[in-house]
């Protein structure tokens, strides 16, 4: 792993979310910056939104297109999960596990 990517699960149909819009954002000079918009692939997956070698320390936020996905029979219509990363270079993987109604984010491997 190397830079910044994500994984998102549907638990609800206990298989990967293909196609969920997301976006990487960097917090810099009091606004959010856009870092890289993506969608997940075939295996949900966005295997990297942002190489290490552009990585920079400071504050993310990953936006995960939840209610596009879930076609409207989502309580949460976007999923905004934000982290802070201590060096420059350093990787990252954030997973979303998502229904239509609950979401859980960890720090990945």
């Amino acid at each position: 792993m190397s830079g910044i990517s994500t994984h998102v699960l549907d638990t609800a149909r206990g298989r990967p979310a293909a196609g969920v819009g997301v976006t990487l954002e960097r917090w810099e000079l009091d606004a959010w910056l856009v870092c890289a918009s993506a969608e997940t692939d075939a295996d949900g997956r966005c295997r990297q939104l942002l190489a290490a070698e552009q990585v920079l320390a400071g504050r993310y936020r990953l936006r995960f297109q939840t209610g596009e996905y879930f076609e409207g029979q989502s309580f949460f219509p976007e999923v905004a999960v934000i982290f802070v990363l201590a060096g420059d270079g350093e990787s990252c993987h954030v997973p979303l596990l998502a229904s239509g109604f609950g979401y859980t984010a960890y720090r990945g491997s």
